[in-house]
């Protein structure tokens, strides 16, 4: 038997078209997926069931059905906004490659007849989408001011400045292979040149030698000043706080003997990766993290049993950057080896963002007025609703009391008959069998 009892894996989308995001706000363009870009998740996919699901593997989760998926141990989040139907159609790619069709896929009707599912069996597994409009979890970068200030000081610094100075050759160079697209530092070149580079024949053959990897240098050094910070807890790491809260609730789930869930995987774009790995400290032992992981890289903690005599769980932490090798290990906050969940969840836990409140205290905190009435807006429009409310509620009591008052009345003045007024189809309710109620009593769930 394996130490593994079950894993989150966090994917990147595959390749997509050209796609263009604001330098100052990260409001982003239209992109669609391609073929490649499937393959690419479909190849992550089957990767992910070798690993996972494949009884010869050290890593096998011996308890989990995997021939045919059981939706209660496996759940699938989607990002949506953003490059959200190229990360959908991704998440899509990839369950083909996890749980490929099977032919025991089948129902028997009711007259015998079996069916199989289309294409051979084909697996539908639930996608969960999660739109930025209710859940900021996947995408609490845009319409944040306190990241637009982030970013505006990330470009004001003085290292940004001296690195754009570094890069005016590069952009002279690269000046007649972009067209007319602004070439300065902030607005990173690299997404258009790769995707030419890819897709355009004649691109490929006139682009010279040594740029691409140029504008891939400039951007990885773009990307990480933005989605990181000095400090943990730090504006430029929202895209890691706000992820961390499913990355540690799932984990917990997972370690409860009574919950189900064994795989997650959260199915989203590059900017998390890099949050994490500096909040967890994963940069500090392998600083070529520091960067845009490639398409459908795979970022992975694994809850494992401890050595015996140990009675706690540990989590492994490994990342696969693309379609290219293997899972690679690396350790937390230090670690030469595995990480005590425990320690795991008590050290990064405070940074979580857990609430849509939350995130909105986050990305108004330190501005002037004028910015905290944007990111306050979800606040000041529950507050007018519960007063409303509050009052709609007075207003039934009052009126409630009123119609008691007039009922009483009415029924003081009805002329009383000298005989039982009472028919015998009106007997009093305890004579008659007392059936019950119905109730629909269930929890509820509150999207983060």
């Amino acid at each position: 038997m394996t130490d593994v009892l079950g894993v989150l894996v966090i994917a990147r989308n595959g390749d997509r078209t050209e796609y263009y995001q604001d330098p100052k706000t990260y409001e982003s363009s239209y992109t669609e997926s391609t073929a490649l870009g499937a393959a690419e998740s479909h190849h992550l996919g089957s990767f992910l069931r070798s690993t996972y699901m494949s009884s010869s593997s050290p890593s096998y989760i011996a308890d989990m059905k995997t021939d045919l998926v059981d939706t209660h141990e496996v759940h699938v989040h989607a990002k949506a906004g953003g490059e959200g139907t190229v990360i959908f159609d991704s998440a899509i790619a990839l369950l083909q490659g996890l749980f490929p069709p099977n032919p025991a896929n089948k129902i028997v009707l009711a007259n015998e007849t079996t069916v199989v599912a289309p294409l051979g069996g084909y697996q539908y597994v639930p996608i969960e989408t999660v739109e930025p409009g209710n859940d900021r979890s996947l995408e609490p970068w845009t319409d944040c001011p306190a990241f637009e200030q982030h970013i505006s000081s990330v470009y004001s610094s003085n290292e940004f400045k001296a690195t754009a100075k570094a890069a005016g050759p590069f952009f002279g160079a690269v000046r007649d292979y972009v067209f007319g697209r602004p070439t300065v530092l902030e607005n990173a070149i690299y997404d258009y040149v790769s995707t030419e580079l890819s897709h355009n024949k004649t691109y490929a053959h006139r682009l010279p030698p040594t740029l691409v990897e140029q504008a891939r240098g400039f951007a990885d050094y773009h990307e990480n000043a933005i989605f990181s910070d000095k400090d943990v807890g730090g504006i430029g790491n929202l895209a890691g706080r706000t992820i961390l809260h499913t990355v540690l609730s799932s984990l917990t789930r997972i370690a409860f003997n009574g919950d189900p869930l064994q795989f997650l995987l959260i199915e989203t774009s590059y900017h998390p990766f890099i949050s994490l790995f500096h909040m967890l400290e994963m940069t500090k032992e392998s600083p070529e993290l520091a960067g845009i992981p490639n398409y459908a890289s795979a970022l992975a903690f694994e809850l494992r049993r401890g050595p015996a005599p140990e009675d706690r769980d540990f989590i492994r932490i490994k990342f696969k950057n693309g379609t290219n090798g293997d899972f690679e290990t690396h350790h937390a906050f230090g670690h030469k080896s595995d990480i005590a969940a425990t320690e795991f969840i008590y050290r990064i836990e405070n940074y979580a963002i857990t609430s849509q409140k939350q995130w909105a205290a986050a990305c108004s905190a330190g501005l002037d007025d004028n910015w905290l009435h944007i990111g306050t807006q979800n606040a000041i429009s529950s507050t007018v609703f519960a007063i409303l409310a509050a009052v709609f509620l007075l207003g039934m009591f009052i009126l409630s009391k009123f119609v008691k008052s007039a009922r009483a009345k009415a029924q003081n003045a009805r002329i009383r008959l000298a005989d039982d007024e009472v028919s015998q189809s009106h007997q009093p309710q305890g004579q008659y069998p007392n059936y019950g109620t119905l109730s629909n009593v269930g929890p509820g769930i509150v999207p983060f």
